[in-house]
């Protein structure tokens, strides 16, 4: 199945235009986006497809291959609350830039599993901003960079969804392709692509926990780290120094872990990054290893099925495993020796019959 076969199905007509984005893993450097640190994603081989024609009606209208029903969304955006969401504020940005005015007919294929923390809204909505991109004839003319679409697909989330997120998710699933990664300044936006080496794989298990950033725990966090910089007088947690963190043990909890959290995972980053570059690969498992115990003690976002998957892992010849994404459930990614990988994956979906290999 395609989106240009969804929309046809949906619709009974062609596509005129498509777009399309991977899924994305964050291998280290959890809830550093917002605090100006470093992360290291990467895709993951899933994807959504978004096709898309100008309507017939004097309204948009949304399938998805995940959904039943045709949801019909007023071109006035207000949120409802359902999946459509996404797709609607991210019409709603485009016409409020000007790219886009008139109501559209949208199909998506999608096989990202949605509240995994694999990026499915950061995906979904890069690729609806790509589809009315070709739509509108800017694959002819002056295309945004894969940077500004990231940015704008940020700002969806922040300004319509009402989701304060950091731009991690979004550059990844715009700018990296399979195989690689990206080692990316959140403050900055420079990066790098570090290939991912070829004898290990990095698997993706969906824990069988489905969880929802808007729930509020997600801006609990961001808050909390806030308040943490301005109580040790930084303006971003990651930019503390060495001498500056001594600070962080006169903060009361739960400060004192979230401002710990994040210093410790940022050097973790920085370290991760070398150690992959140079390829050694169970130096970066341990750094995983590191970051799963941080996030679960100090920042508060695991959940015990997660930590008993990622012990799991561990348990059954991963050379490191963490949490990944949001928190609250959803996936852990864990490294594995490309050749242990089946034998491994049986005994781990033995062991955890609620679990899902990804990818």
């Amino acid at each position: 199945m395609s989106a240009k076969q969804q929309f046809a199905d949906s619709f009974s007509r062609t596509p005129q235009a498509i777009g399309h984005a991977w899924g994305r893993v964050n291998l280290i450097g959890e809830h550093l986006d917002y605090n100006g640190g470093m992360v290291l994603p990467a895709p993951i081989k899933r994807h959504i497809e978004v096709a898309m024609a100008f309507a017939n009606a004097d309204h948009d209208e949304i399938q998805s291959n995940a959904f039943a029903d045709t949801v019909k969304r007023s071109t006035a955006f207000e949120l409802q609350g359902d999946w459509s969401d996404y797709v609607a504020a991210s019409l709603a940005l485009a016409r409020k830039l000007g790219l886009h005015y008139e109501p559209v007919s949208v199909a998506i294929y999608s096989d990202i599993p949605a509240g995994a923390g694999v990026s499915s809204s950061a995906a979904l909505i890069v690729a609806t901003l790509r589809a009315v991109l070709d739509l509108n004839g800017f694959h002819a003319r002056a295309k945004p960079s894969d940077k500004i679409i990231a940015q704008w697909a940020q700002g969806v989330e922040n300004e319509y969804i009402g989701v304060p997120c950091g731009i991690m998710d979004q550059i990844a699933v715009s700018v990296t392709e399979l195989g690689q990664a990206i080692a990316l300044d959140t403050e900055t936006l420079e990066h790098s692509l570090v290939a991912l080496p070829k004898d290990y794989r990095f698997s993706v298990v969906h824990s069988g926990v489905t969880r929802k950033l808007d729930e509020g725990r997600y801006a609990e966090r961001r808050q909390q780290c806030e308040d943490a910089a301005a109580k040790l007088n930084v303006p971003l947690l990651c930019k503390m120094t060495e001498e500056q963190s001594s600070s962080i043990e006169q903060l009361a909890e739960p400060l004192r872990g979230r401002a710990r959290h994040v210093f410790t995972e940022h050097q973790r980053v920085l370290r991760a990054i070398d150690m992959l570059a140079q390829g050694e690969v169970h130096e970066f498992g341990k750094l995983m290893d590191l970051s799963h115990e941080s996030m679960r003690d100090d920042f508060e976002i695991s959940v015990p099925e997660i930590d008993r998957l990622v012990a799991s892992c561990r348990q059954y010849g991963a050379v490191g495993a963490r949490m990944t994404g949001g928190g609250f459930g959803g996936c852990i990614v864990a490294c594995i020796a490309a050749a242990d990988f089946s034998e491994w994956s049986k005994k781990l979906l033995a062991a955890h019959p609620a679990a899902k290999i990804i990818c």
